[in-house]
């Protein structure tokens, strides 16, 4: 690999705090190594349309702390087409730039490994994304402090819930992962949670809440990921109340504001190091991987392996916890 001298940096798909944090990381660490940063605005989109911008120190002065991404977040599908990656390809060619660091969930994964193969140029993943789903590693940035933000909503929801002696059905993000629902739910006390990878039925629901119900509890929090088999919380709620029709049953949405505010000090130092990692990993001339935490090291997974792995599974010692806690 000839040596990299300009390096693009983009983020896609849905916004996680630490964005920025990895985004800082990869411009310092690049420019401390004497290699030029060019920014890419939305993503891939913004290759297409050469919406470019040089960075420097300053470029990313005061941003560790604030969520979203500076960068900011676009689809795109013009780059599923050959042509369309074609023009992102004479795009960044023109701009100089010869390494890309992708910062985005599965999607932005998939498009960097096609374009590194498509083009021969290399790329660095780092996982952006608040569910936690991706392969590679322990924790993907975001998913931290989205989990301190569901946290700090079911501690103000019990205290309402407790006051007027409600059931509360919590509805987190979660399409196809239990992550926050699972950790949230044992961190907030939850009386029962559901996620898509437990085949949990609204029967056993029924067993949980008549429990809790039979030991007097002045409040009962249901937490439900969006992509539970029961159809969400609104659905699962109007179940509840047809066999529990004494029960006063309020439904709380969280939605999109588990992507926003500032991240946790978890999420920046995670950024950073990945940000970091993904700089130097590029200058030792590896390419096609994605950075990852992997118990207290920072380490890189072949974004194939990355990519094929879709088993990702829930802690099942943290199943078996909330399991005896919600007892």
């Amino acid at each position: 690999m000839k040596k990299i001298t300009n390096i693009g940096v983009f983020t896609s798909g849905g916004d996680a705090p630490g964005m920025n944090a990895a985004i800082r990381a990869v411009v310092r660490t690049a420019i401390y190594e004497n290699i030029q940063v060019t920014g890419i605005y939305r993503g891939y989109q913004g290759m297409i349309d050469a919406d470019f911008v040089n960075m420097n120190r300053r470029s990313v002065s005061s941003i560790i702390q604030h969520g979203g991404t500076i960068l900011k977040s676009a689809r795109c599908l013009e780059f599923k087409t050959k042509e369309g990656r074609q023009k992102a390809y004479d795009n960044i060619k023109a701009h100089g730039i010869d390494a890309l660091v992708a910062i985005g969930g599965d999607g932005t994964f998939t498009g960097a490994d096609l374009f590194s193969k498509e083009f021969e140029i290399p790329v660095m993943c780092i996982p952006g994304t608040i569910d936690n789903d991706l392969y590679g590693s322990d924790y993907t940035l975001g998913y931290d402090t989205a989990n301190n933000t569901v946290i700090e909503a079911i501690d103000k929801i019990r205290d309402t819930a407790s006051s007027h002696s409600r059931v509360f059905f919590v509805e987190v993000m979660g399409r196809d992962s239990g992550c926050i629902a699972l950790n949230a739910g044992v961190g907030g006390g939850a009386e029962a949670i559901l996620m898509p990878e437990v085949d949990s039925g609204v029967t056993e629901l029924f067993d949980e809440l008549a429990l809790a119900e039979s030991r007097e509890k002045s409040s009962m929090i249901v937490i439900i990921a969006e992509g539970d088999q029961n159809g969400g919380a609104y659905n699962v709620a109007k179940i509840v109340k047809e066999k529990f029709d004494h029960l006063d049953i309020k439904v709380s949405i969280l939605g999109h504001l588990q992507r926003g505010g500032s991240p946790s000090s978890f999420d920046r130092v995670l950024a950073t190091r990945m940000g970091f990692k993904a700089v130097k990993e590029l200058m030792a001339g590896n390419s096609r991987a994605t950075v990852g935490l992997r118990g207290t090291a920072i380490v890189t997974t072949p974004l194939e392996e990355a990519l094929s792995r879709k088993e990702f599974k829930l802690d099942e010692e943290l199943l078996a916890i909330a399991n005896i806690m919600n007892k």
